[in-house]
C-alpha cells in the first residue's frame, strides 16, 4: 500500500514538471453602456498565473457611485457591543484642576484613576449616508485610585472619611452608572479601504447603580465596602467622539457635582479622556 501511494506521488510530480508551457488567453468584453470595454490577459507560464485588468479606474468610479447613491437604511435597533471607552478621570474643584482643602481627602493618582464604559443597545434612524441619530444604554464606571491611607463611612449623613493608621496597596473609591448618550453622529464617505472618519456629539444622563470602597492591606487583607456614598443619584453631562475607521478619541464632561446632599463637595465635578474603540 505504501509502494502505491509513493508511485502516485511521484507521478503527479513527474506530471507537474512536465507541465510547464505558455498560454496565453485574451478576452474582449463589452460593457453595458456599450461606451467603454474591459480587457482580460491570462497569462501561464511555468504553472504561474498572471492577470492584468484593463480600465479599473472606470469600475472604481463606478462602484463608488453606487455606494454614493445609496438609500439611508432607516430605524434601526438592537444589541450592540460598541463605543468601548477607556480613558483617564479628573476632578475639577469648582473650575481648578487643584483640590481644595476641603476636598484635599479625595487626592488620586492621575495615572491611575480611570474612566471605563461601553453601550450594550442602540436604536437610532440614519437621515443620509452621512448624519445618523441614535440613542444607546450601557455602562458607566468612575474609578478614583486614592492616594492617602483613609476609609470613607458608609451610612454618614455627609460624605465623611476617617484615617486609618495602616498603609493600603490600593484604596480605589468607584461608582457606576447607568449610561443613556443622545448621540449625533456626523460621517464622511466611505474611502477605497472600507472606513470613514467619524464626529460624534451629543447629551449624555446617567442613573446611580452603586458605590464602593475597594481596599487591600496586609493587616486587613481584601476589602469591598458598597453604598451609595452620595454620589449624585442622576447625572447628566456632555460628550464628544472622533475617530477613523473603528478607533478614536473621546472626552466627556459631567455638568453637575459628583456629589449631593453633601455640602463641602459643592461645585466638585468629573471630566474624562481617552480612546474609544468600535463606533
Amino acid at each position: 500500500m505504501k509502494r502505491l501511494i509513493i508511485a502516485a506521488l511521484l507521478c503527479g510530480v513527474a506530471s507537474l514538471g512536465l507541465a510547464q508551457k505558455t498560454t496565453t488567453t485574451t478576452v474582449t468584453t463589452t460593457t453595458i453602456n456599450g461606451s467603454d470595454t474591459t480587457k482580460t490577459t491570462s497569462t501561464t507560464t511555468n504553472n504561474k498565473t498572471k492577470v492584468t485588468f484593463g480600465n479599473m479606474n472606470d469600475f472604481k468610479t463606478r462602484r463608488d457611485s453606487m455606494r454614493r447613491d445609496r438609500k439611508p437604511s432607516g430605524f434601526n435597533f438592537g444589541i450592540t457591543f460598541s463605543r468601548f471607552d477607556l480613558g483617564l478621570t479628573t476632578l475639577i474643584d469648582n473650575g481648578s484642576f487643584t483640590l481644595s482643602p476641603k476636598n484635599d481627602f479625595l487626592s488620586y493618582r492621575s495615572w491611575k484613576s480611570s474612566n471605563v464604559g461601553f453601550d450594550l443597545l442602540q436604536f437610532g434612524y440614519r437621515f443620509t449616508p452621512n448624519f445618523k441619530v441614535y440613542i444607546s444604554g450601557g455602562f458607566d464606571w468612575m474609578l478614583l485610585r486614592l492616594r492617602k491611607d483613609i476609609t470613607i463611612q458608609r451610612d454618614a449623613p455627609t460624605l465623611t472619611y476617617v484615617n486609618d493608621n495602616i498603609h493600603f496597596s490600593k484604596n480605589r473609591f468607584s461608582s457606576t452608572y447607568l449610561r443613556v448618550p443622545l448621540s449625533f453622529e456626523f460621517r464622511s464617505h466611505e474611502y477605497s479601504n472600507g472606513k470613514r472618519f467619524r464626529f460624534i456629539v451629543g447629551p449624555e444622563a446617567g442613573i446611580l447603580l452603586g458605590a464602593r470602597v475597594k481596599q487591600i492591606s496586609e493587616e486587613r487583607g481584601k476589602q469591598k465596602l458598597d453604598d451609595d456614598y452620595h454620589f449624585a443619584k442622576v447625572r447628566y453631562g456632555a460628550f464628544t467622539r472622533i475617530g477613523y475607521g473603528s478607533a478614536g478619541l473621546f472626552a466627556k464632561y459631567y455638568m453637575n457635582d459628583m456629589f449631593e446632599n453633601s455640602p463641602a463637595q459643592e461645585g466638585l465635578k468629573n471630566f474624562a479622556v481617552g480612546v474609544t474603540f468600535g463606533f
